[in-house]
């Protein structure tokens, strides 16, 4: 909830400086123009170097924890789920979400890897533990 509700007045401060950073940064999917959109930020605070690394980072960190919770959200209100039924779907997507993308990676890596096998199994269990 606290994610949701910096993200919204990140959202309002986006707005103030101008609609067209706030599409960018509302409707990108991709991530690049939520970046481009997070630069603009930066620049507009003046931050610089380490600082605007960070800044950066995070604000694209959080467009995308948005996106998946939006959608989430979405999911939920198609179900016409409510109270903590919705909530622990959400919960739950968000959750699976995110597990999904760590097996998908791991899975590509031992396969970029040409492993088989029981070292397959072994090193995707690793992987998504670490990861």
């Amino acid at each position: 909830m606290k994610r949701i509700l910096m993200v919204l007045s990140l959202c309002a401060t986006v707005m103030g400086m101008g609609m067209g950073v706030a599409q960018s940064a509302t409707m990108a999917s991709d991530g690049s123009g939520a970046q481009q959109a997070c630069e603009a930020q930066a620049a507009a605070k003046k931050l610089a170097g380490a600082a605007k690394t960070s800044f950066v980072g995070k604000c694209v960190k959080d467009a995308s924890a948005s996106a998946k919770a939006s959608q989430c959200e979405k999911a939920a209100a198609d179900k016409k789920l409510a109270g903590a039924a919705k909530n622990s779907f959400v919960q739950k997507c968000l959750k699976t979400d995110g597990a999904a993308d760590k097996a998908s990676q791991c899975e590509q890596a031992a396969a970029d890897k040409k492993l088989a096998g029981a070292a397959r199994n072994s090193f995707i269990q690793k992987c998504v533990k670490t990861t």
